[in-house]
């Protein structure tokens, strides 16, 4: 039987699934030129292109997306093999990966539940900000937070999200801005999420927010919002339970629609896995509630 050799097959699935040599490098490690080289060589080896290039753009075949999304499957596989061998085989491990925020604010808290339901499944919880790549760092569950394009994966929705200001009862001594356009005046703190859709929602013809610290993490952002440092956009999925608590004030019956969704993504090996079904049926279920909960408050 003559096969490919490993790494090229690594390099045209990271490639495919990217459609973009530079994103495959930065994921595998290599250069972009490693890439191209390791998939040339796969394209000779199999007789066909598998790519159809443009200058530096490239865009695979329709036959081709089809093998790569077998071998997604096929490394899913080796890993779940893998993982089958190490000691341990009486408790199934389920790692799951999600935006610090979210994971810290709305699953954790949860986590038990599931726990209770499954005490054979030994959870392994990584708060990252980054993509990663779930199949390659061998991650069961992603919970992103996007666009829901994630090409080689089972994806599901979870729900969406909305933005609105929420600020300290105690900043500036109490005297809260009493419309939207006294932000004007006021300090309004700063994340990755803009100011201007919400701006538009009210109203305002305000200039995006500029200088001052810039919060990567939103629940640092809310930290600083509750020390009465300034009014924060917030998502609310992540800061409903300073709003419940009164540690925060939502100002104002304006919310903007956030562009990204909560998603559930796997990588198609792990996704039949019975402890990754358990997970995902748990999660639906949990969200269903939630966002029941949610639409009746």
């Amino acid at each position: 039987m003559r096969l490919p050799t490993f790494q090229q097959l690594r390099a045209f699935e990271a490639a495919a699934r990217h459609e973009n040599f530079s994103r495959a490098a930065d994921e595998l490690h290599l250069t972009h030129g490693a890439i191209s080289h390791q998939v040339r060589a796969l394209e000779q080896e199999l007789g066909t292109p598998l790519f159809v290039r443009n200058g530096r753009h490239v865009k695979v075949t329709p036959d081709a997306l089809k093998f790569a999304q077998l071998l997604a499957r096929a490394f899913g596989d080796i890993a779940a093999g893998a993982d089958a061998l190490r000691p341990g085989q009486g408790t199934q491990r389920l790692t799951v990966s999600a935006i610090p925020s979210f994971a810290a604010r709305w699953l954790a808290p949860r986590l038990g539940h599931f726990i209770e339901r499954h005490p054979n499944v030994e959870v392994l919880l990584q708060a990252s900000g980054h993509m990663q790549d779930l199949e390659r760092e061998a991650i069961d569950v992603g919970i992103r937070f996007g666009r829901g394009q994630y090409p080689g994966m089972v994806v599901d929705r979870l729900m969406g999200d909305i933005y609105y200001p929420a600020v300290s009862p105690h900043y500036r001594g109490g005297t809260l801005p009493a419309t939207p356009a006294d932000l004007a005046q006021a300090t309004l703190l700063r994340s990755n999420e803009p100011w201007l859709p919400w701006f538009r929602a009210a109203g305002l013809e305000l200039p995006e927010p500029a200088g001052g610290v810039m919060f990567e993490d939103l629940s640092m952002l809310i930290r600083s919002a509750v020390d009465g440092d300034g009014v924060a956009l917030v998502r609310h999925v992540v800061a409903m339970q300073e709003i419940a608590s009164g540690q925060l004030v939502r100002l104002f019956d304006i919310a903007a629609p956030s562009p990204h969704d909560y998603y559930f993504v796997s990588p198609p090996g792990a996704a039949a896995k019975p402890q990754v079904r358990a997970f995902r049926a748990w999660m639906l279920a949990e969200m269903a509630a939630f966002t029941a909960q949610l639409q009746h408050s």
